[in-house]
């Protein structure tokens, strides 16, 4: 194996480590994606599913993504490739480095969304977002949502532009503790609800009745949006990582406070659709429908609704720009990495791009509302590419490298390094082996025939 000698930029330590990687798994995936699928596939039970899996299959992939990066200083492309003769390996690097470069300029239109949302809920007008057809009026108004977008992606390049730790790290250890306060502040307001606790106890109490093979399926599916893994992230977050800074230690606090947030956000919402429905969880729509159109008239037929709004949205900005900043620097450090360009150049370049691409999404439900790929709107197209394709794959890449090529015994002792310890070993290895590969590949399976209509989720 060989490892780069020059100087790389590393996060202060374990704090900072652990707030970037759940910065990064902390995203919109968690606020809409996780409670709608809870709310379909079962309530309490998809809960316990999702959970057991993040502490087997999510754990496994965390530990082996940073350690992989730690071990090797380098991004994707030059981890996968970093061993031996084994360059067609280079291939998985590759993917996982495309990934992000493909999510982020579509997950910034969201993003501007959310700031659009957010300033008219400070203005005063939540009202006027609570009104049929608002949401769809706004998304094909090409200039309003290309400005939101903008805007979001300038933030997000700006922090990058800054560096590892003067801003990716220096913005998690802020944005991660308000995001903290804010949810179980709109979280305590929503079970208190008229109404609400029938929405927290279909959430949090199992019901094996509600319990399906697609619980399973859908639950393994959220697994790489909550905990961001299989997007190149991780390799490169574990290459800023210190050597005396415990990786499994990492990982369980990362794991903690991914599944905690994941749980808030059920919380926040469930609950209050269950009261604002009258105890239908069907009105959980899926993605844009539930965080702006079903959200919105929660909030109008709540008390203190317009405050409740600004804090809400402000939260998911948080919480999207933590993941958009994770996603961005992974692209960046691979132009680094692979190019040789400075942080500078690469940031422009990723700016470039980001905005070339997310403008296609921007304008896909406005003036290019007509130009369909697959039956898609480019926004819907690069979600069903990146979620449904490449990122099975890459994690399905990434499982057999790790087991066939690195091998049990480096990782082994990359993760016991320093005061590292390897408490969960037997389960590392049973999944990597094994069980993440199996995983991996039903996800792809099941995804893409969903997508095409072959099975119903």
């Amino acid at each position: 194996m060989n490892t780069t000698k020059s100087k790389r930029s590393s996060f202060s330590g374990k704090i900072g480590f652990v707030l970037a990687a759940a910065g990064a798994s902390v995203g919109l995936g968690n606020i809409w994606r996780f409670p709608y699928l809870a709310a379909k596939y079962g309530g309490g039970i998809f809960l316990l599913i999702y959970i057991l899996l993040a502490l087997t299959f999510g754990y496994t992939m965390i530990v082996a993504e940073s350690a992989l990066g730690r071990m090797t200083r380098k991004s994707p492309v030059g981890a996968f490739a970093a061993f031996g003769k084994k360059k067609r390996w280079a291939f998985g690097g590759w993917i996982n480095a495309i990934i992000p470069v493909l999510i982020v300029p579509y997950y910034s239109v969201i993003g501007g969304w959310v700031i659009k949302y957010l300033v008219e809920y400070i203005r005063g007008n939540g009202g006027m977002l609570a009104n049929d057809g608002y949401f769809s009026e706004f998304i094909s108004d090409g200039a309003s949502t290309e400005l939101c977008f903008i805007v979001f992606s300038l933030f997000t390049l700006l922090i990058i532009y800054a560096g590892v730790r003067n801003g990716i790290e220096r913005v998690s250890k802020c944005m991660m503790p308000v995001l903290i306060v804010l949810s179980v502040i709109i979280a305590v307001y929503s079970v208190t609800r008229p109404g609400a606790l029938a929405g927290v106890k279909y959430f949090l109490v199992p019901n094996l009745k509600n319990f399906s093979w697609m619980s399973v399926v859908a639950a393994m599916g959220q697994m790489f949006y909550s905990l961001s893994i299989a997007m190149g992230i991780l390799i490169t977050f574990g290459s800023y990582m210190k050597k005396d800074t415990s990786i499994e230690d990492s990982t369980r606090n990362v794991e903690v406070f991914d599944t905690a947030i994941a749980i808030m956000a059920g919380l926040m919402i469930i609950p209050a659709v269950f009261a604002f429905s009258g105890g239908d969880p069907d009105i959980l729509q899926a993605g844009p429908a539930l965080m702006f159109i079903t959200i919105p008239k929660v909030f109008e037929n709540m008390g203190f609704g317009t405050a409740i709004g600004i804090l809400f949205f402000l939260l998911v900005l948080f919480a999207a720009l933590t993941s958009s900043i994770a996603l961005t620097e992974s692209a960046v450090s691979t132009f680094e990495d692979e190019i040789g360009w400075n942080r500078k150049k690469s940031t422009v370049v990723i700016g470039i791009i980001m905005i070339a691409l997310g403008s296609l999404s921007s304008l896909g439900y406005g003036p290019l509302a007509g130009v369909k790929i697959l039956g898609m709107q480019f926004l819907d197209f690069f979600d069903f590419l990146t979620n449904s394709v490449m990122m099975p794959v890459a994690a399905l890449m990434t499982s057999l490298f790790v087991s066939r090529v690195v091998g049990i015994e480096q990782m082994e002792a990359e993760i016991t390094s320093g005061e590292g310890r390897f408490r969960r070993k037997a389960v590392f290895v049973v999944m990597i082996k094994y069980l993440c590969p199996i995983f991996a590949l039903i996800i792809l399976l099941s995804s893409v025939a969903n997508a095409f209509g072959w099975i119903s989720m």
